[in-house]
């Protein structure tokens, strides 16, 4: 039967593309064109037309339909096209497929502009990665036997943390929670299971679930001060890693009420939100990247491999919710690590405001990187210790008035009170309000530069000044 096409003479002047292929004949290629529209958005199949758009027409009997329709049935999964005559040719019309992905003889092929490629393995899983056919966390690994790999004590302190009761066996909440199955009688992890609870953690199928910690000296990744690679469970790592986090930034105090509270230098939610997501979120087919924490003087990065997830975009990021690992995602919320999908980006962004510190940066490509900035601190009603001017310690007491009967100490503690308040005033101005010269005032203000507790940005006369740096209080 034959049928009309909308805008064809549009689609021969604007020759192949995405969803256009032109054939000459119903040749042995025809079965991987159709596989790989139906791989990605569908498309048409023109044959009788050649590569440069021009009309040689094609047998257009019962029986040349009929031929290829035996040439797309040897695709799989079964796929249902539409065959139809328009003047001396065949269109087929491949809608994108529902049950993805679709192979033919010659392998698999996904449309890729005016092309169709075939895929190589990695390109495969790739893509089954993108399309959700595969998921790290729910593949089961038969090497693992639970009754020979079992870790009890994290498995108990996991029931504790989500409150769920021993009333059920073991196996049966194992499987329940997505962290097991069954290969014939054996009952053996899924790869989530093993991540959390299998006991032999220096195993080499799980070397690249580990996370790596950093501390470099200076801001390039040079001089290595400390490392850790951390290789437990998953819960185990989160926590390790935020200690080791700890251990290496600064500590400030606060003064409140006769009582004294130890206030890391950039707040741990934050922290602990970036470890989990990058944990949470990763790539776990990409076995040969770690997730990185790593510790310079101006920053922190906490990186992981894989980048986004399919679905998220610049527009919904930090808003929509899209699980790379839907079971450890689960499992984390269960013992509380997640609060709610999705929510994680605006916590440290919103844990990094009530702190008055600079927003953290996301990079996004082939990993994805948060960046918290250790220079943009903002000193607020609590004291410092800073260790500048001349390598002496100085007392900046912003809990009380009564300064330091001494003139360097209290003209620092000064000229940084009124930075504090606005980061525009001129040294003159300074120096009118404190009673000094203006180049005793520039004098100061160099030291602290120098120092790393102030900087300057912008020309003298426009520009700014910023506290840099939070140091501890005596």
């Amino acid at each position: 039967m034959k049928r009309g096409i909308k805008d064809f003479d549009v689609i021969l002047n604007e020759g192949e593309s995405y969803t256009v292929e032109f054939k000459e004949s119903p040749d042995k290629t025809l079965a991987s064109e159709v596989c790989a529209f139906a791989n990605a958005a569908g498309g048409r199949v023109f044959i009788g037309i050649d590569d440069k758009g021009r009309i040689t027409g094609t047998e257009t009997s019962n029986a040349a339909r009929s031929r290829i329709q035996d040439t797309i049935n040897q695709i799989e999964p079964p796929l249902t096209v539409d065959i139809m005559v328009y003047q001396n040719i065949i269109v087929v019309t491949v809608p994108e497929g529902t049950n993805k992905p679709y192979s033919c003889a010659r392998g698999f092929y996904l449309r890729s502009g005016p092309n169709s490629q075939k895929l190589d393995r990695n390109s495969i899983v790739e893509f089954l990665q993108t399309e959700g056919k595969a998921r790290y966390d729910s593949i089961v690994n038969a090497r693992f036997q639970i009754k020979d790999n079992f870790n009890e004590a994290e498995y108990q302190k996991y029931l504790r943390g989500a409150g769920i009761s021993n009333v059920l066996p073991f196996e049966s909440i194992l499987v329940n929670l997505g962290c097991a199955d069954y290969s014939g009688k054996n009952l053996v992890y899924t790869n989530a299971g093993a991540l959390f609870f299998r006991d032999n953690t220096q195993d080499i199928f799980y070397e690249h679930a580990k996370i790596v910690c950093v501390l470099f000296k200076g801001a390039q990744k040079v001089n290595i001060l400390d490392a850790k690679e951390l290789n437990g469970g998953i819960i185990e790592n989160i926590e390790n890693a935020v200690l080791f986090l700890k251990k290496h930034l600064n500590l400030r105090y606060e003064i409140r009420s006769l009582r004294r509270t130890d206030i890391l230098e950039l707040p741990e939610e934050a922290l602990r939100e970036a470890v989990i997501n990058a944990v949470c979120h990763r790539d776990y087919f990409e076995m040969g990247a770690h997730v990185m924490v790593e510790i310079y003087d101006d920053r922190i990065e906490i990186t992981n491999p894989g980048g986004v997830p399919k679905g998220i975009t610049a527009k919904n990021f930090g808003s929509a919710s899209v699980a790379r690992n839907p079971v450890i995602a689960s499992l984390l919320h269960r013992n509380h690590y997640i609060e709610k999908m999705g929510t994680g980006i605006n916590r440290m962004r919103i844990a990094m405001e009530n702190a008055h510190l600079k927003a953290p940066e996301f990079e996004i490509n082939e990993y994805f990187t948060v960046v918290f900035s250790r220079t943009a601190a903002a000193i607020d009603n609590v004291g410092y210790v800073m260790d500048v001017v001349n390598s002496t310690e100085y007392v900046v007491d912003n809990v009380v008035d009564n300064v330091v009967d001494n003139v360097e100490t209290g003209n620092t503690y000064k000229i940084i009170k009124m930075i504090r308040i606005d980061g525009t005033v001129s040294a003159a101005k300074i120096a009118s309000a404190i009673g000094l010269s203006s180049r005793q005032v520039q004098r100061i203000l160099k030291q602290l530069t120098e120092g790393g507790v102030l900087t300057r940005t912008g020309s003298d006369r426009k520009g700014f000044w910023s506290i840099t740096r939070v140091v501890r209080k005596l």
